[in-house]
């Protein structure tokens, strides 16, 4: 055994509902706890038992225990622990937190996905709540918000938080690493509910297959029904002109996401707010994934502060096609909500082709008009679609539905 200590977690004076935990293994003495926490008047117990249960379980018996904890939550610290025992031995166990029952849900391919708010994969303190922010879509993240020394200790956080956290109906999305790493991320989120895969700066429809084949492999091995979508994020010139063959890689890719902080880095050109350097990548981005009858997604508004900015690009890139984008603040969550909705006009315009569409049905006429104008079939099921987001936020009754 080469190494003999190791920690993992953070620790310090803004870091809140997280745990720094070092592990000593030694020959003899037994199980020895150094706790510094608020609350340990209250849990100091507590955690000691969890922690002495977890090292029980992968047969740790000799050890000195030092915790340094910020409030974290039961998950938190006992996945900060199995990381710390991960790096000093080699263990395919898992200890694994009770799956609550608020988390057993599944999501559809259709499912409106206009807001998706990213969350670090390792800062537990920005999970806890995160679902009661109302985005269609939580996103824990492994990739560019995790440096590459904890992405191991992020894969087991996510894996609890999954298990663990209430999003409160959200689709949980987890967006894994690039290459071989993003293979290691699928076997700790698959098996756990996760609900849709982010596939980053992706080029070509090979790296769709080779995901969706290794997602599919788990999901055979540890019986797995849900269904896993794929969300890829285009963030290159080559994924841009791919874009296509990348929507139609897999049936399980629902959407299409671009990542314009990459794509300009990629163009060797600054982003700026007017976006005329990406105009054309996302126009072809929208066209490529309504081809291929998926959700067209936008990227991030980097500015948290810019509220009527925000608003104004949310409308602009909903007038190109766009049906969602992420963001990066709960703050930019409602003003993407709303922007992306259909507002009362289009809601009242939606209503008149709809019911002009019912009763061309029922009066068994082929064609279907409104005053003096033909309405075409994609016409009606834009309506359709219209109708029923605005049942789905709540600005038409359920009957108006069925």
């Amino acid at each position: 055994m080469k190494r003999r200590i190791a920690a993992a977690g953070s620790a310090g004076p803004k870091v809140r509902s997280d745990c720094e935990i070092t592990l000593e293994l030694k020959s003899k003495g037994g199980i020895v706890f150094d706790l510094t926490s608020k609350v340990e008047a209250l849990y100091g117990r507590s955690i000691k038992e969890l922690c002495y249960e977890i090292l029980k379980s992968f047969d740790i018996r000799n050890a000195d225990v030092r915790i340094n904890d910020s409030g974290a939550l039961a998950f938190v610290i006992a996945a900060r622990l199995e990381a710390a025992i991960k790096k000093l031995i080699n263990s395919d166990l898992e200890y694994l937190p009770e799956f609550i029952k608020e988390n057993r849900y599944s999501t559809t391919a259709g499912r409106f996905r206009f807001s998706r708010l990213y969350l670090p994969g390792n800062t537990p303190g920005l999970m806890i709540n995160a679902g009661l922010h109302s985005a269609d879509a939580i996103i824990l993240d492994l990739e560019d918000s995790v440096s590459p020394e904890k992405k191991d200790e992020a894969r087991i956080l996510v894996r609890n938080a999954l298990r663990q956290v209430n999003f409160y109906g959200a689709e949980r999305m987890v967006r894994i690493n690039q290459g071989d790493r993003g293979l290691i991320d699928l076997h700790f989120v698959i098996p756990h509910n996760v609900n849709l895969i982010l596939v980053p700066k992706c080029e070509n429809h090979d790296q769709i297959k080779i995901i969706d084949s290794e997602i599919s492999a788990i999901r055979k091995k540890e019986r797995i029904r849900n269904t896993v979508f794929l969300m890829p994020i285009i963030e290159s010139a080559l994924g841009i002109e791919n874009s296509f063959d990348i929507a139609k890689a897999s049936e399980n890719v629902v959407a299409l996401a671009i990542g314009l902080e990459d794509y300009t880095a990629d163009l060797g050109v600054p982003r700026t707010r007017e976006g005329m350097e990406s105009l054309y990548a996302r126009t072809r981005l929208v066209v490529a994934a309504k081809a291929a009858g998926i959700q067209p997604i936008d990227s991030v508004f980097s500015d948290v502060s810019e509220m009527e900015a925000l608003k104004q690009y949310v409308l602009a890139s909903r007038a190109l096609g766009f049906e969602g984008m992420g963001c990066i603040h709960p703050r930019q969550i409602s003003v993407i909500n709303e922007g992306f909705a259909p507002d009362a006009q289009e809601i009242e315009k939606a209503k008149r082709i709809v019911c002009a569409f019912e009763d061309a049905t029922r009066n068994g006429l082929g064609v279907v008009a409104l005053g003096s104008k033909m309405i075409d079939p994609p016409v009606v099921k834009r309506a359709q679609k219209t109708i029923e987001l605005a049942v789905k936020l709540g600005k038409l009754p359920l009957q108006m539905n069925k």
